[in-house]
C-alpha cells in the first residue's frame, strides 16, 4: 500500500483537491476542522477502545475517563471535554481501530498534525505506518513536510497559479523494480505535470468500508441525543415555565373567547420546540462528519431517529398544550382537540425537520424556509380573518391543517367559510398537515433525478480518461501489483458506480428514508 502526501503553499487548494478525491470516492476521510458532537461520552462511541489513546491514561488516573465527553462547540453552545488536538486524536485512532480488519481502503487526512503538539507527531507517525501496512493513505499537510516527504511513496504538489494540472513525484521507486533488473539502483522518476481532474480519478480507487449496523448504534443515539443532549433538559424547564404563567393568567378564560387561549397555547408549543429545531443543522452536519470518520455506521439510521425524536417531543408538547387548555377553559375535552394540536403543529415543524436534517443547505436557508409554513399559515388559513380575502386567495386555506382545526372550535367554526362535513374534518386536518412533506418529497425526488444524470456524464468522463496515459498515473501512484488489486477489488465492489463523483446514491437514500418517516407520522 502508500502513502501520498499533497502539499502546496497556502491557498494553492491542498484541501479542496482532497475533499474532490473524497466526493469522487467517498473514501473514509478526516477534515482539518473535523466537527463531532460535543456531548458524545468517548466511552460511549460503539466498538472503539479509548485506552488506545496516548492521552487517556491521564483520565483514567483522575478517575473521570466515564464522564469526559468530546467537547467543542456546536452551533453557538460550547461543551467542555477533550481539546482541538486531542480530537484530532480521537478521530484518527478511531479510524485505525475501525479499519484493522479491512485491507485497501482509500483514507484520506486533512492536516493530520494541524494542532498537535509536537511530543504526539511520533504517535501520529506510528500510525501512519500502521495503516499504510494495510490501506491506501492521501493526506493533506503544512507541518513535519520533510518527515513525510521522506515517508510517503508519492508526492503531489497543487499550485495557486494553475489549478488545472498538478505536479506528481514518485519520491522513492517503491512501487516498481527499483533495479530494473540489473542490479543497480535507479534514480526517482522526475516530477511531471498532470491534469487535475485525471489525477484524482486515479486516486480514487479502494474497496468500500463495510461496517454492521449493531444494538450498540441504537444504545449510542439514546445516550447521546436523549441522555447526553442538555437542549432536552432546557426545552422542559422553558415549557414548564411558560405553561405555569398560562395556566395563571388565562384561567378560567369565558369559552367565547376559547379561539385566543388556543392561539396562545399554539404559540408556547411553537417556540418551546423551537430551540430544538434550531439545533437540527449543526446537528446534521456534525453527524454526517462523524460518518465520515467512521464513527458510526449510517447517516440514514441516525436521520431516521432523530425526525422520529422531534416529532416524539412535538406529540409531548402537544399534550402538553392539550391539558393546560383544558385546565383554562371548556370545551376542549375529546380526543379530537389533541389530534387537531398534534397535527397543526406538526405542520408548522416539518419544514424545519425536513430541510434541516435531510439537505445540505445552510442554517439561514433552512430558517427562512422552515418558517413559511408559519407566516404562510396567518396569511391564507383565513383563521385570523375568517370570511375574509381576495376569492382566489382565500381557497388556499385548505392546504392548512389550522382552517380544519378552526372547524372545530366552538364559537368560531360558524364564522369560517366551506368547512367541510364534521365525520370528515380530521381527516382533512391530518392530510393537510402533510402538504409541506409532500412537496418537499416532491423536489428529493426531482433533486434525486438531476444529481443521477450528473452522476452519469461524471462516470463518461472518468471513461473517457481510461488511456495508456491513465494507467501508468495509476502504476506511478499504487504500483502495478498494487494496481491489480484494487481494480480487482473496484469492479467486484457492489458499490463500484460509487466512483462518479455523485451524491445520487446519499439523496436516494435520504428520500426513501423521509418516506418511511412520514408514512410513520
Amino acid at each position: 500500500m502508500t502513502l501520498t502526501t499533497v502539499v502546496g503553499s497556502s491557498g494553492s487548494g491542498k484541501t479542496t483537491f482532497l475533499n474532490d478525491v473524497h466526493k469522487s470516492h467517498k473514501c473514509t476521510y478526516i477534515r482539518q476542522y473535523h466537527t463531532c458532537r460535543p456531548y458524545i461520552p468517548v466511552t460511549s462511541i460503539p466498538n472503539f477502545d479509548p485506552t488506545r489513546l496516548p492521552y487517556w491514561h491521564i483520565y483514567q488516573s483522575e478517575g473521570t475517563a466515564d464522564t469526559i465527553k468530546v467537547g467543542g462547540q456546536l452551533g453557538a453552545k460550547f461543551t467542555a471535554g477533550l481539546s482541538g488536538g486531542q480530537r484530532k486524536l480521537l478521530l484518527f485512532e478511531l479510524i485505525c481501530q475501525r479499519t484493522a480488519q479491512q485491507t485497501e481502503l482509500l483514507i484520506a487526512l486533512d492536516e493530520p498534525f494541524a494542532g498537535v503538539t509536537d511530543d504526539f507527531v511520533p504517535w501520529i507517525v506510528e500510525r501512519l505506518h500502521e495503516l499504510k501496512k494495510r490501506h491506501n493513505v492521501i493526506l493533506v499537510t503544512n507541518d513535519h513536510v520533510a518527515a513525510l516527504t521522506d515517508m510517503a511513496d508519492n508526492t503531489i504538489t497543487v499550485s495557486a497559479i494553475d489549478r488545472t494540472v498538478v505536479t506528481i513525484q514518485n519520491n522513492n521507486n517503491n512501487n516498481q523494480d527499483p533495479s530494473n533488473g540489473n542490479g543497480k539502483q535507479q534514480p526517482p522518476p522526475p516530477s511531471h505535470a498532470v491534469d487535475r481532474q485525471r489525477a484524482i480519478f486515479a486516486l480514487s480507487l479502494g474497496d468500500d468500508y463495510t461496517y454492521q449496523s449493531t444494538s450498540q448504534e441504537l444504545q449510542f443515539f439514546y445516550q447521546c441525543e436523549i441522555l447526553g443532549d442538555s437542549t432536552l433538559i432546557g426545552m422542559g424547564i422553558y415549557a414548564a415555565v411558560c405553561y405555569g404563567l398560562f395556566v395563571a393568567t388565562f384561567w378560567d378564560t369565558n369559552e367565547d373567547l376559547a379561539a385566543l387561549v388556543l392561539v396562545a397555547g399554539g404559540i408556547i408549543n411553537y417556540f418551546s420546540v423551537n430551540p430544538y429545531l434550531l439545533s437540527l443543522v449543526p446537528w446534521r452536519n456534525a453527524m454526517l462528519e462523524e460518518c465520515e470518520a467512521l464513527m458510526h455506521s449510517s447517516k440514514g439510521l441516525n436521520r431516521a431517529l432523530k425526525v422520529l425524536l422531534t416529532i416524539l417531543l412535538i406529540f409531548v408538547f402537544a399534550w402538553a398544550e392539550f391539558l393546560v387548555v383544558n385546565a383554562t377553559t371548556s370545551g376542549f375535552s375529546q380526543i379530537k382537540f389533541w389530534v387537531a394540536m398534534f397535527f397543526d403543529a406538526v405542520s408548522l415543524m416539518l419544514g424545519h425537520i425536513c430541510f434541516g436534517i435531510y439537505t445540505d443547505w445552510d442554517f439561514g436557508n433552512v430558517q427562512l424556509v422552515g418558517g413559511l409554513p408559519f407566516l404562510t399559515m396567518i396569511f391564507f388559513s383565513t383563521t385570523f380573518s375568517p370570511g375574509a380575502g381576495v376569492p382566489v386567495l382565500k381557497e388556499l386555506r385548505y392546504l392548512y391543517a389550522r382552517f380544519y382545526f378552526w372547524c372545530m372550535v366552538p364559537n368560531v367554526q360558524d364564522s369560517m367559510e366551506g368547512c367541510p362535513a364534521d365525520n370528515v374534518n380530521v381527516l382533512y386536518l391530518v392530510l393537510a398537515s402533510m402538504v409541506g412533506v409532500t412537496v418537499f418529497l416532491t423536489a428529493q425526488v426531482i433533486g434525486a433525478i438531476r444529481k443521477k444524470r450528473a452522476s452519469v456524464e461524471h462516470v463518461k468522463l472518468r471513461e473517457s480518461m481510461h488511456d495508456a496515459e491513465f494507467h501508468r498515473l495509476q502504476v506511478t501512484l499504487y504500483g502495478e501489483k498494487a494496481l491489480r488489486q484494487l481494480n480487482h477489488v473496484q469492479s467486484s465492489s457492489p458499490h463500484a458506480l460509487k466512483v462518479a463523483g455523485d451524491e445520487a446514491e446519499d439523496e436516494d437514500d435520504d428520500v426513501v428514508n423521509v418516506d418511511a418517516v412520514c408514512d410513520a407520522v
